[in-house]
């Protein structure tokens, strides 16, 4: 089961913007990503679903869902391609991108955790009693 941890009401609050007509797609595998990649690494409280318990981490992954979709559709690059070429030169044409090494928050691939994803959860207000980004912690 994929867990959605944002709705297309919460990216409208979030963006200001009106969603997109496939939003929903794109928030499940924003969330499917950050639980890979973050949520996963994170000690919090959760229900038998998986899903934060309190308030103020819902609200954190909410947001940091919604960065995430904001920063693909602002980039066009959701599967992280534009970071796979160092240079590319068609006829007299030629580009120069970050090429196929992982720079800060980023994979060899390309595909990176949005920087304000992570500042989502780093908010003073996700204090260490509900929530610790990083760290996993087994009874």
């Amino acid at each position: 089961m994929v867990r959605v941890y944002a709705t297309s009401a919460q990216y409208e609050a979030y963006t200001g913007q009106s969603a997109p007509a496939d939003i929903a797609a794109q928030l499940a595998r924003a969330s499917r990503f950050l639980d890979s990649e973050v949520f996963r690494l994170c000690w919090y409280d959760a229900d038998a679903d998986g899903y934060p318990t309190h308030t103020r981490v819902r609200e954190a992954f909410a947001d940091a869902v919604c960065a995430q979709v904001q920063w693909w559709m602002a980039t066009g690059d959701e599967l992280g391609t534009a970071g796979l070429w160092g240079s590319v030169k068609i006829g007299s044409v030629a580009l120069s991108g970050p090429g196929a090494s992982p720079g800060p928050g980023g994979s060899a691939s390309g595909r990176r955790v949005a920087d304000a994803a992570l500042e989502a959860l780093r908010s003073p207000d996700l204090t260490p009693d509900v929530f610790r980004l990083g760290e996993v912690v087994q009874c």
